[in-house]
């Protein structure tokens, strides 16, 4: 194959921006992805994380599958520009996934403001900062797929966390909205709700440990239900189950449980 046919195949390939993506479900992702055939961008706070799984990539499937972009989510100033240098150096943008995302250990008789608010900034207004733009470069272009990872601790207000089932129950409200908003003109809107997952954030802050599933089964549950461009998809399918039963609680009843 010549050089010339070589790029061309490259620039050929879908094109996915992951915000998070250092550990956890974020890396599992991008691994996932670029064995699919995809060009990944990735990005979070923690450069070294993030160099050490691109060079694994581009090792794995070739040079310039995968980029390293290191980006706070809280520098909601500067998303735009982050966002147009790096669809840049993709060439490109058909995939956007926001999982980036922080909870304090579970605990009910706790309270903490200052790490509630933290969530939420992280949780909300660093999605928002994200999701907007990409929403609209979406909409103008008539195509492309956005993704948000929620929780299925966003489908109630659980008494031990308060702050980070907010978070979520906003993000996927949002992520709601911005579906009805932007479906009609061909985009794609995503919400990922998933149970546990083996993670290190989940080890940190669980207070019980419930059946985790590892992450690379998570990731290919993710990519699966992007693949089938799901509205709204529980990561694994138990938990939408689990999610129907616990919204259908009466109050009463809810709020005696130890959940």
């Amino acid at each position: 194959m010549s050089q010339s046919t070589s790029e061309n195949a490259l620039n050929a390939r879908p094109k996915a921006m992951i915000v998070g993506a250092s550990s956890g479900i974020g890396a599992a992702l991008a691994k996932k992805l670029a064995a699919e055939g995809y060009k990944v961008a990735l990005l979070a706070r923690r450069l070294e994380k993030l160099e050490q799984t691109r060079d694994m990539l581009n090792q794995r499937y070739g040079a310039d599958t995968a980029f390293a972009v290191q980006h706070d989510v809280l520098d909601y100033a500067t998303v735009p520009q982050v966002l147009q240098d790096t669809a840049a150096m993709l060439g490109g943008l058909d995939l956007f996934i926001y999982n980036s995302g922080t909870q304090t250990p579970t605990d009910p008789e706790k309270y903490d403001a200052a790490g509630d608010i933290n969530m939420i900034n992280v949780n909300v207004n660093g999605a928002i900062a994200w999701l907007n733009p990409v929403a609209e470069r979406f909409q103008k272009a008539g195509e492309g797929h956005l993704v948000g990872i929620g929780s299925v601790a966003g489908d109630r207000g659980r008494r031990g966390m308060p702050g980070y089932g907010t978070s979520k129950a906003a993000l996927h409200a949002y992520l709601e909205a911005l579906r009805n908003r932007v479906r009609r003109d061909g985009v794609t809107v995503t919400t990922i709700k998933p149970g546990q997952i083996d993670t290190e954030m989940l080890r940190e802050n669980a207070d019980k440990v419930r059946g985790a599933i590892p992450v690379e089964q998570g990731a290919d549950l993710i990519y699966a239900a992007i693949a089938k461009k799901r509205q709204v998809a529980y990561i694994p399918f138990k938990w939408a189950i689990v999610g129907l039963i616990i919204q259908h609680i009466p109050s009463f009843v809810f709020h005696r449980l130890n959940i």
